[in-house]
Formats: C-alpha cells, sequence, structure tokens
C-alpha cells in the first residue's frame, strides 16, 4: 500500500468487496486497475437527493425525489403496452409511465401504496410524468432516511450500473480515509498556491453536502477539481522537464556555425529571406553551436517559410560532417521536402535521398546502405525513419515536420538514431498548425520555442467567401474566367468517412464531372492511392517550371494536398463540404494558395443544413487569415485532443486537468515545477501516480 511519502503499490480494486472477474474487466475498460483510478474516476455530475419536493412545485426538466400515494395503475394497448400509475401527495399529482415492466410490478403499485421516487420531470400527454423513475415502497409509520449527501453520478461503461460504482466508491472511500494515499505537494507548497489537501478534495467530490455549488462542479472550476487538475498539469510538465534534462544530460555535438555552403545557399535562392526567417535561423543557429542537443520548435503560418530555416540547419550538420534527417507525416509532404532539398543542397554537392514505405527491394537496400555508410549527408523520409533496420553514420540533425502528427515517443524513437552511445542529435520541430500559447506551454514543455511571424512581401491575404453547393454553377463560372485569365485552379473532395477508398472514388468522380462542364480546361487528378511516381508526376505537370511550362488547369484533389504543395500560379481553392473539417485543416489546405503576388480567393462550397458549430467554424474562416486566431478558435470548439492530433497518438491524455478550462493554472504549474524539479523522489512519485509507468515519453 502506499505510504505517506513514497509511491508504493496501491491495492488493485480486486480487493474491494463485489469485485469479481467480470467487474474488474468492465473497470479495466474505464481505466480503473487500482483504488487511487477509481478514486480519480471523478463524478461528471450530481443528483439532489437530499430532500423531498412537493408534486405542486415541480418544473419540467427537475432531477427530483417525491413521496406520494397511488391513485390508480393501469395498463394501456396502443403502439406500445405501457404501465401508468397515478401519484398524488396532496399538493398535486403525477404519472410514473413504463414501457417495461413484470406482472408482479404492476401488483406491487396498488392503490393506497405509499412510494419514494427519483427520476426526471417530464411533459406528458395529461401533465407532468416520470418515465421509469428509481422507486421504492416506504412504511408511512416509519421514520425516513433520506441521502445526506448529493448523489454522484459517474462515467460508465456498458453493463456497468450506477449504484455499483457507487457502493465501490464507498469501499475506496473508507481506504481513503485510513490515510494510505499520500499527500505529495508539502504543506508549505499548498498553502503558497492555496490549494486543499487531496484526500479533503477526494472526499468532497465524491460525497458534496447539499449545499454544494453544483454549477461551479459543472464546469470544473470547484476548488476540489481544480486541486487535482494542478496535480495533474504539475506531472506532465515535470514529465517533459525531466524529459529535457535527460537528453541534455547526453550532452550534444558542438557543430561550428557553417559559413562557406550557408552563404553559396543563401545566394542561390530566387528570393530574399524575411526577418523573420533571418530571426529564427540564428536562433537555430546559435542552438547548434552549443554542447547540448538542440530541443526547439519552430512555429509559422502556411507560406512562411519554415523549411529553408530546416535547409540551413542540415547545412550547418553537413559542414560538420554530420547527417541531417527530415522526417514528415505524410507521403506527398515527404516527396515535396525532397524535391526542395534536392534542387537547394545538389547545387553544393550535397547528397539527398529520400526513404518511404513504399520503396522496396534492391532499391531500399541502396538507400540503407547509403545512410548506413554516411554516403548520404541528408535523408528526407516519412514515419519509415523509424524502422529498426534503417541505421545513421553519424545522425547530427533531426528535423520532424508537423510534430502534432507524431506522438512525444515517435520523436524520442528519431533521437535514439542519433545516439553514439553519448550523446544525442539536435532536434528542431516544425509546424504549420500555429499552436495555442496554452498548448505550447504544456505540449512542449520540453522545447524552446520560435515563432516565423512575417509573411514574405508581396503577399496578399486570401479572399475566403463561404457559398451554398446550390451556386455550383456559378463557382464553376468563377474556375473558368480564372483558368481564362491563366491562374490554377484547385478543388478539393471532403468526405466524412475515414475510408481513403471512397474519398479516392469522390475525387474521381468530381473530376469527371468537372471535365463535361469544363471541356476546354485541362483537369488534373491527385488522391492518396496513387503511386509515389503518379503523384509527383501529377503535381509536376501542375506545378510546371522554365523548361516545361504548367500543363493543368485545374487539380482535383483529396485532402492529401493539405500540406507542403506549393504552386505560386494557383489562385483560387474551391473546398467541397467544408463543414466537415477542423478550423486548422481548413486554414492548411487555404494556405496552398496566395503564395503569388495575384489576389487570391478560397470558396467554401458548404452543403445546408449546417450546424451551429459549422457555421461558426465557416464564418472563423471567411473573417481572418490569422493562424493562431484560428488556432485558438479551433481550440474553443475542439478542444486540445483534436487540436494536437492526440487522440491518435495516445500523448497527453488528460484524466480530470482541461487544457483549455485551466489554462489559468499553467503558469503557476510551471513556477511550481521549477521550485520541486531538484526534488527526485517527489517528482517520479507525481509522475507514477498521474501517468503511471507506461507513458514512454515520461520514462526515457
Amino acid at each position: 500500500m502506499m505510504g505517506s511519502s513514497t509511491g508504493d503499490q496501491i491495492p488493485s480494486v480486486s480487493v474491494l468487496k463485489g469485485v469479481g472477474a467480470a467487474m474488474l474487466t468492465k473497470l479495466q475498460r474505464l481505466g480503473i486497475h487500482n483504488l487511487q483510478d477509481l478514486l480519480f474516476h471523478l463524478p461528471m455530475r450530481y443528483q439532489d437527493r437530499t430532500s423531498v419536493k412537493e408534486i405542486g412545485s415541480l418544473k419540467i426538466g427537475d432531477e427530483v425525489v417525491i413521496e406520494a400515494e397511488v391513485v390508480n395503475s393501469e395498463v394501456k394497448f396502443a403502439k406500445k403496452r405501457t404501465m401508468l400509475c397515478r401519484l398524488h401527495d396532496g399538493s398535486g399529482s403525477i404519472t410514473l409511465r413504463f414501457f417495461h415492466f413484470s406482472a408482479a410490478q404492476k401488483n406491487s403499485l396498488r392503490q393506497g401504496k405509499l412510494l419514494r421516487c427519483f427520476g426526471e420531470v417530464r411533459p406528458g400527454p395529461h401533465g407532468l410524468e416520470m418515465v421509469h423513475p428509481e422507486y421504492k415502497s416506504i412504511d408511512s409509520d416509519l421514520p425516513r432516511a433520506i441521502e445526506e449527501c448529493l448523489t454522484p453520478v459517474y462515467p460508465m461503461t456498458e453493463g456497468l450500473q450506477q449504484n455499483r460504482v457507487r457502493s465501490l466508491m464507498a469501499q475506496a472511500l473508507n481506504w481513503l480515509e485510513s490515510g494510505e494515499l499520500a499527500e505529495l505537494l508539502p504543506r508549505e507548497l499548498r498553502a503558497q498556491w492555496a490549494l486543499p489537501e487531496l484526500h479533503k478534495s477526494l472526499q468532497y467530490l465524491h460525497a458534496p453536502p447539499p449545499e454544494a455549488n453544483r454549477e461551479l462542479m459543472a464546469i470544473g472550476m470547484h476548488p476540489a477539481q481544480r486541486r487535482l487538475a494542478f496535480e495533474e498539469l504539475l506531472a506532465h510538465h515535470l514529465t517533459l522537464l525531466n524529459l529535457r534534462q535527460k537528453i541534455q544530460c547526453e550532452g550534444g555535438h558542438a557543430l561550428q556555425p557553417a559559413a562557406e555552403l550557408c552563404d553559396a545557399f543563401v545566394e542561390q535562392l530566387p528570393f530574399t529571406l524575411t526577418n523573420a526567417q533571418r530571426r529564427v535561423a540564428a536562433e537555430v543557429a546559435t542552438d547548434l553551436t552549443k554542447p547540448l542537443p538542440m530541443l526547439r520548435l519552430i512555429q509559422g503560418d502556411v507560406g512562411s517559410g519554415k523549411t529553408v530555416v530546416a535547409a540551413l540547419a542540415a547545412i550547418q550538420a553537413v559542414e560538420n560532417n554530420f547527417q541531417a534527417a527530415i522526417m514528415a507525416p505524410t507521403e506527398i509532404l515527404t516527396e515535396q521536402h525532397y524535391l526542395n532539398f534536392k534542387a537547394w543542397l545538389q547545387p553544393l554537392q550535397i547528397k539527398v535521398a529520400m526513404i518511404t514505405g513504399k520503396i522496396k527491394g534492391k532499391k531500399r537496400a541502396a538507400l540503407l546502405e547509403g545512410f548506413a555508410n554516411g554516403e548520404t549527408q541528408v535523408i528526407v523520409g516519412t514515419h519509415a525513419l523509424f524502422q529498426d533496420e534503417v541505421r545513421f553514420y553519424n545522425l547530427g540533425l533531426a528535423v520532424i515536420d508537423e510534430q502534432h502528427r507524431f506522438g512525444v515517443h515517435q520523436r524520442l524513437s528519431l533521437r535514439e538514431k542519433g545516439r553514439d552511445g553519448l550523446r544525442s542529435p539536435h532536434q528542431l520541430i516544425m509546424t504549420a498548425t500555429p499552436i495555442p500559447r496554452t498548448l505550447t506551454m504544456s505540449a512542449y514543455a520540453d522545447l524552446d520555442y520560435s515563432v516565423i511571424d512575417e509573411l514574405p512581401p508581396g503577399r496578399k491575404p486570401v479572399q475566403t467567401v463561404v457559398i451554398s453547393d446550390q451556386r455550383r454553377e456559378q463557382v464553376i463560372e468563377r474556375v473558368r474566367s480564372a483558368c481564362r485569365d491563366k491562374r490554377q485552379v484547385y478543388w478539393v473532395c471532403t468526405l466524412i468517412e475515414e475510408s481513403e477508398l471512397l474519398q479516392c472514388q469522390a475525387a474521381e468522380v468530381t473530376a469527371e464531372q468537372l471535365q463535361l462542364q469544363l471541356p476546354e480546361l485541362n483537369i488534373g487528378l491527385i488522391h492518396g492511392r496513387m503511386k509515389s511516381v503518379e503523384k509527383q508526376a501529377i503535381m509536376q505537370q501542375f506545378k510546371g517550371d522554365n523548361e516545361n511550362p504548367a500543363q493543368i488547369d485545374l487539380l482535383v484533389a483529396t485532402t492529401v494536398i493539405e500540406v507542403g504543395v506549393d504552386v505560386p500560379n494557383a489562385s483560387v481553392m474551391i473546398i467541397e463540404n467544408p463543414e466537415r473539417l477542423g478550423l486548422a485543416q481548413l486554414h492548411q489546405l487555404r494556405g496552398r494558395v496566395g503564395r503569388g503576388s495575384v489576389e487570391s480567393f478560397c470558396l467554401l462550397l458548404y452543403r445546408a443544413p449546417l450546424s451551429q458549430i459549422a457555421k461558426k467554424r465557416l464564418q472563423i474562416m471567411r473573417d481572418t487569415n490569422d493562424g493562431f486566431l484560428i488556432a485558438e478558435k479551433d481550440l474553443e470548439i475542439r478542444g486540445p485532443g483534436e487540436v494536437l492530433g492526440t487522440r491518435q497518438t495516445g500523448e497527453m491524455q488528460f484524466r480530470i486537468a482541461d487544457l483549455q478550462r485551466d489554462a489559468d493554472l499553467l503558469e503557476q504549474v510551471q513556477q511550481l515545477a521549477m521550485q520541486v524539479n531538484t526534488n527526485q523522489p517527489l517528482v517520479e512519485a507525481i509522475t507514477r501516480r498521474w501517468l503511471g509507468q507506461g507513458e514512454e515519453y515520461g520514462h526515457v
């Protein structure tokens, strides 16, 4: 059992009365394995059963306890067999309605019987009703005990009843009273931050007094809830700080500033770097000269030029005789990076290669040999870079694009590739999804961060129009007009199904229809099921170059073009069913146009009727091009798990804390983390309590 100062073993829930193998399985589905897990399984709301209400005072929607006498009981045969039981208490009458009942139940609800019922008051054809209330018969001559505390309602799983969980929780609260669950935050720190004690907070939340503020508890803002959220946020923060310290303790390769190749690279670029690019590139270059592994996040809106900064860092690694690896989440973005890096670095005699999951056989073997012997200096890849067979000669820099698509543990496994047994490679994380400050403070506490907050000169904001698909003909005319003016157009198809096959079929059908309506245009098609070579060829035909002008006027695509594709002549984008996408994804897609100096448009072609959330999303897209503002709104609408992409990666899953709701706690959490970070037993106990042993990013 857990003592008062250590993080020793907490008893399994199997020690509780009534927990057999079947119950254990159900509890485990809720993430409940031991008594601490059970106590941290907080109610989602409360019922007030502490007083009996008069029927005459009831309002529709009330959840109440009533005591009343059965006036009559009858079974009605309409579409469904229904039992109606009429009650009266002197102040008024109410009907109990049952769709499922037995003969014994009908016989027990006879005239004159006194019942205590609990349920929700609803409107019925003949006045107020309760449908399937909880009820029991009571003796009019005996004193009638009622609940002393509010009744908790817990999140459930199939086959589990509230009463069973309440019974188990009562046993867990008895164990809590024995003082076996450690209070990990010292008294002086709790006093400093005005935090109540852990066991008092848990007792209060599972058995609140009748006068408790239910409104405050409903939104998670009661001091007892905030106490638990605070400690959970602290555990995550300490974990990431610990991770940073472990990596930096290993030491890194101090890379001399790159001079000759960097200057040559900047001179050959067909554009001038912005001040923001220069500033961030200088921050990165300085990090690379230190004997500590760089851990830096670069945020920059779509089109701000993060890839150039990554290329400068890669050149610095190569000039110091190290390899650089660039990892991207999709094949199309990987290909885009590969083409860019090859065009930029090959003239500097730097060998660039690309690896994806689709490259097989002899070609793959030759690539792997080139990585392992150091012949290939810059390696661009998808998550194929994580595979065991991929070995590097001397990896000095790992660049990870669109970090939110990967879990922290994936980022770390790439880091493992660079270890020479002593030192870690430098890490540069890039994202075009602007991450709200609250998420940066928590999700990326192990990283320094830079922001490229300036777009290249001459860029004009994209004009966004929200238009119903009933006006599709007008949109098609807009496409015809743009192509007549020698501009190019994207037409993006979205589908609510996750099936890639269905998305591709939808894009194929759309391309065929548009070709019939716009016979004079060259229409191309790109989707996720095409071979890598085909996608590359289509994108090259759409983009064109000095020797081969663009051959495609209109490109029909699935959301594979979301990131990384750069065609300056494309000035119109149509997104079908935009209501099916999140704000961040819409913003990324919109960022494919507006990359030249001509005015660009994004048409959001929606299908009515729209939900309130969908209307809100499209309104935000119409009103602003500011990626950071969009990210904040996306966080408000969808929550942090969606914005960070962590529903898939399993990273940063909170039990009690909510990054949006509890954002105001983060600065205090950061300060407290710095105070206690040197107290290793405390750090380990808090981390174990909230993250267990299984979180890979907590235990490197």
